[in-house]
């Protein structure tokens, strides 16, 4: 049973790893994503941009560090199911609604992780093992 400690690690690289090549692609054509933004009718475009490759490429990366993973999580998630309403809502477009489905399911996960938090092999699990062990042996008992 103690090998499958990894499996959260993993969920969390399968999630955050596509989210950070998603922020970096985004980088990478800042016109052609600032025209998509436009083209959807969304306010403040380069505000926009800058919000999205914050949470995909900063969210991706704190994802697979494993740190502060639970609000990390949250926010990607309502960021994925914005991301399906506003640019993956065309359903008479197979391929929209693949996309738009694929952003749904990411959001599950997600809300999974947001839920059970980080697993074993995680920035946060260091940070809770630090702080039990300076805080008082009587207030842990007690807790």
């Amino acid at each position: 049973m103690e090998n499958i400690r990894v499996l959260p690690l993993l969920g969390r690289l399968m999630i955050g790893l596509p989210f950070m090549m998603s922020g970096l692609g985004k980088i990478a054509a800042y016109g052609p994503t600032i025209a998509l933004i436009q083209a959807v009718g969304l306010p403040i475009p380069p505000l926009a941009y800058l919000c999205s490759i914050a949470v995909e490429l900063g969210g991706g990366l704190l994802l697979v560090l494993g740190y502060r993973v639970k609000p990390v999580a949250a926010i990607m998630a309502l960021f994925a199911l914005a991301t399906a309403a506003f640019f993956h809502s065309n359903f008479a477009d197979q391929n929209q609604m693949i996309h738009f489905l694929k952003n749904i399911m990411m959001a599950g996960g997600l809300l999974q992780i947001a839920y059970f938090g980080a697993g074993a092999f995680a920035l946060d699990n260091r940070r809770l093992r630090r702080a039990a062990s300076t805080a008082d042996p009587k207030l842990v008992l007690n807790s």
